[in-house]
């Protein structure tokens, strides 16, 4: 595995083991990699001849009073796990090496980003637009991997992509969880081992969600309601958002109508501290059988 710490090495390298044919797949990270990056990347190397990722902490897109700074690193662990995974070229810059000057243009996508971790996280997208724009252009990949779990970011992405006619096809992977459930997390790391055993409630309750959604008999107030109360039961979480919106688009919808008359797949989303630990998680609701994502 080639290791590039420059975006000329990287460019380098690249050129040289593209050839005539030849499909680059990448995975952009931002490290502390777990099972759940293992998996992007493994999806990566058995799709394409060429298979690049990317080791990257975006400070864009940290708020002011956010873990930048405290955000859990693992260079060499992350390098094992690369390689082991079959990984061609991993691509791990400093933030100089990014961003030499403060950047002045932005990469806001309207509509996608008000709403879930967007209204908490005020910016956040925009440093994450900004920094996938970037690593596109250097790696210029056939094909992009990313986890479900971050969805709306998928769907920022994807219409990032769409919009500026970015010659990349984004490939969606399924959430990987622990065996209780937990969805694995960077940020788990950060929980203590009773906010590690409350953490579950987030997936037996979208889980149980989906159960209700199924028996087509449910109302999006009577789901909402459902999951808030048994999120608020576990103790000392505090609730960010619980939310249902239509999928990719992220628009609210008439919450007294039954789900099984929703003609668009949904998204069940939550974000939840548990102490001072933010976590994520969600479930794709859908009325086709043929779309199963999770």
């Amino acid at each position: 595995m080639i290791i590039c710490r420059t975006k000329k090495e990287l460019r380098e390298h690249i050129r040289d083991m593209r050839g005539t044919g030849k499909t680059t797949g990448f995975v952009p990270t931002m490290g502390y990699l777990h099972e759940g990056h293992a998996s992007l990347l493994r999806a990566c190397r058995s799709n394409n001849e060429i298979a690049v990722a990317s080791i990257f902490v975006n400070p864009m897109q940290f708020g002011p009073n956010e873990d930048f700074d405290q955000y859990p690193r693992s260079e060499e662990k992350d390098i094992e796990l690369a390689s082991s995974c079959g990984i061609d070229i991993l691509f791990i810059p400093t933030v100089a090496e990014m961003y030499p000057k403060r950047p002045l243009t932005e990469v806001k996508v309207a509509g996608l980003t008000e709403q879930l971790c967007g209204a908490s996280r005020p910016g956040h997208f925009d440093g994450v637009g900004l920094v996938v724009s970037k690593l596109f252009h250097l790696v210029e990949p056939d094909f992009a991997y990313f986890g479900l779990k971050d969805a709306q970011q998928i769907a920022v992405i994807e219409q990032m992509v769409r919009d500026l006619d970015m010659p990349v096809e984004i490939v969606k992977c399924p959430i990987i969880r622990e065996p209780d459930g937990l969805a694995l997390s960077s940020r788990n790391v950060y929980l203590t081992a009773d906010e590690r055993a409350r953490a579950i409630v987030l997936n037996k309750a979208c889980s149980q969600a989906l159960e209700m959604f199924k028996e087509k008999t449910t109302t999006g107030r009577e789901l909402l309601e459902y999951v808030t109360n048994q999120i608020s039961q576990a103790e000392e979480a505090r609730i960010d958002y619980v939310s249902l919106l239509t999928y990719p688009s992220l628009q609210v919808i008439d919450m007294e109508l039954d789900l099984h008359n929703c003609k668009e797949q949904l998204l069940l989303a939550v974000a939840v501290y548990f102490g001072q630990t933010r976590l994520i998680d969600n479930q794709l609701l859908t009325c086709s059988e043929e779309v199963q994502y999770v």
